[in-house]
């Protein structure tokens, strides 16, 4: 493997790693094994905390690709917990308000969910990296700032209702990039009458990578480093041979 003039590794995010810790994690067993200062990597979709799946990683000269795998089509699997909110929209902060759901019947989710396919205006969560006037919203809100954000015009392709045991609705989505999940959650259960907050995320495809195709981030270090050896100690027994 050539990491310098490029490689796309696929891998699962773990759950409470953010998108910025997998990339260091990756950049930094590269550096240590090769003994390099320097080597560009980079990620083509920001997965939050609380999420897992697919992310996709490239180095080297195979950053320039980034921004392909970034319009590619994403799938998800996400468990919506209905009847509470969060001020961030899952569950890295408390409930903040509850509401009711005796009201909300297989039959009202069945005639609600297909209103969000299709192009959609959605705003973006306040926790967010969205930046506003050169600053992050996120900041913000953790500033306890109120923030104006602006609606997006996306894509969502298909959601299909996979379960729903009360107060949980389980769901699949394909969405277009730029789409938050967290933010989706907040208007179903809006939609619903109710209120409504992300309980769990997996992202299962990018384009063409699926999750059956991404190693666990140990794997994936394992296999780093494994294959950085073989190819020094392959350099090593080349250099020993032109010598003889």
């Amino acid at each position: 493997m050539n990491f310098s003039e490029g490689e796309v590794l696929y891998v699962n995010k773990p759950l409470h790693w953010t998108s910025f810790n997998v990339v260091n994690r990756i950049r930094w067993k590269i550096r240590k094994t090769l003994k390099i200062k320097k080597i560009k990597v980079g990620h083509a979709g920001t997965l939050d905390p609380l999420a897992t799946g697919v992310m996709i990683i490239c180095t080297g000269k195979a950053t320039k690709q980034i921004e392909n795998y970034q319009y590619q089509t994403k799938e998800y699997i996400a468990t919506i917990e209905l009847g509470a909110t969060t001020p961030c929209f899952d569950k890295e902060l408390p409930v903040d308000a509850t509401y009711p759901v005796d009201h909300i019947t297989p039959e009202l989710i069945q005639k609600i969910i297909p209103t969000f396919t299709g192009e959609i205006w959605q705003v973006p969560p306040v926790y967010s990296a969205v930046k506003v006037d050169g600053k992050r919203a996120y900041d913000y809100a953790r500033e306890g700032q109120d923030v104006d954000l602006k609606s997006k015009l996306l894509v969502i392709d298909e959601i299909e209702v996979l379960d729903f045991t009360p107060p949980l609705l389980k769901i699949r989505v394909v969405c277009s990039k730029g789409t938050y999940i967290r933010a989706l959650a907040r208007d179903i259960g809006m939609a619903l009458q109710s209120g409504a907050h992300l309980a769990s995320l997996e992202r299962t495809r990018i384009g063409d990578v699926r999750l059956h195709d991404c190693m666990e981030i140990d794997e994936l270090i394992e296999h780093i480093e494994n294959e950085l050896l073989k190819d020094r100690d392959m350099a090593t027994e080349s250099a020993v041979s032109d010598k003889m």
